[in-house]
Order: structure tokens, then C-alpha cells, then sequence
């Protein structure tokens, strides 16, 4: 068996924290449930996974837009690419699930109760903002996607579909940027 990435260990280590500080605010001050916005709330298991995967589709379709059609894509490209390296197929999954699962807890599931959608978008946008001008494309990016996932999350009143969309996003993203 392969040795783990080195920047897949510290990634699973940082999202590791993200979860646990969702978990204990939510869970341990809050009493109340990650997953789901309010005891009123509840899972749909058809709806929310396509709803999610539908939300993706079109995050990971405007990319690919912006990528192929502006040089402003195609330099963010080249740096995210040039900054993770080659992953595997496998440490591309393994880096979307924990992303989108942390992510999601921290930003949706535990800060956007407490704090509103804007609010929490514009956390989620300051999260992925890199001291870098090239890469400031890339925090505006994430502010979109933090508003879309948001509107999920207020939508469904649960974090199944952002969870999915931001999984399916940075799954698809990450192996194009690093294949």
C-alpha cells in the first residue's frame, strides 16, 4: 500500500478540527443536531443527495466555463494546480469528503443557525481567501458557492445536500486540476 500524501495527512488533520469545533459548538453548547437545522427538520433521502448532486453539477459546470473561456480560470488553474501537486484518484476523494463534510458542519451546520446565510458565506469566502491577487478569483468563487450551499442547507434544513454539492464539487475539481 501506497505511504498517505503528506498534504492529504495535514488536510485530514485540519478538517478534523473544523468537524470537532462544529460538533462541540452545535452539539455541545447548542444541544442541538448537526445535521439537521431544527427538530422540525428531517432528511428527505431522495431529494436532498440529488438536490445536492444537481448544485454540484452546476458549481462544477460554471468552473469549467470560466476555466476554458478566461485567462482569469486558466491562471487560478495553473496555481491550484501547481500548489496541491499530484493526488491520486483516491486522495482526491479522500480530500473532497473530508472538505465538504468539515465545511459543511462548521459553516452551515454550526455558524449559519447562529449567524444567517450572509454571514456565513462570507466566512466561508474569507476561509478560501489566499494573501495572493492571482488567487482572489478563487475567494469570490467560494463566496458564490458558500451562498449556493448556504440556500441548500435553508432550503432542505439540513446539511445532506451542501454536504453532496461540496463533495461532488471539490471531488470533480481536484482531480481535473491535478490530473
Amino acid at each position: 500500500m501506497d505511504a498517505p500524501n503528506p498534504l492529504v495527512r495535514r488536510a485530514l488533520l485540519f478538517y478534523a478540527v473544523f468537524l470537532a469545533a462544529a460538533l462541540l459548538w452545535r452539539v455541545g453548547f447548542q444541544r442541538e443536531s448537526l445535521l439537521v437545522a431544527s427538530a422540525a427538520d428531517a432528511v428527505h433521502w431522495q431529494r436532498d443527495p440529488l438536490l445536492g448532486l444537481a448544485a454540484g453539477a452546476l458549481v462544477i459546470l460554471g468552473s469549467a466555463e470560466l476555466t476554458a473561456r478566461t485567462q482569469m480560470g486558466q491562471t487560478l488553474a495553473r496555481i491550484l494546480a501547481e500548489a496541491l501537486g499530484p493526488l491520486r484518484l483516491r486522495d482526491c476523494l479522500v480530500l473532497a469528503l473530508s472538505s465538504g463534510i468539515a465545511e459543511e458542519a462548521l459553516f452551515r451546520g454550526a455558524l449559519q443557525p447562529q449567524v444567517g446565510l450572509v454571514w456565513a458565506s462570507l466566512l466561508f469566502a474569507l476561509a478560501h481567501l489566499v494573501p495572493r491577487r492571482e488567487l482572489l478569483p478563487w475567494s469570490v468563487f467560494a463566496l458564490a458557492a458558500g451562498f449556493l450551499f448556504g440556500g441548500l442547507y435553508a432550503a432542505t434544513g439540513n446539511l445532506v445536500a451542501p454536504v453532496v454539492a461540496h463533495v461532488v464539487v471539490n471531488a470533480v475539481n481536484l482531480r481535473r486540476l491535478t490530473s
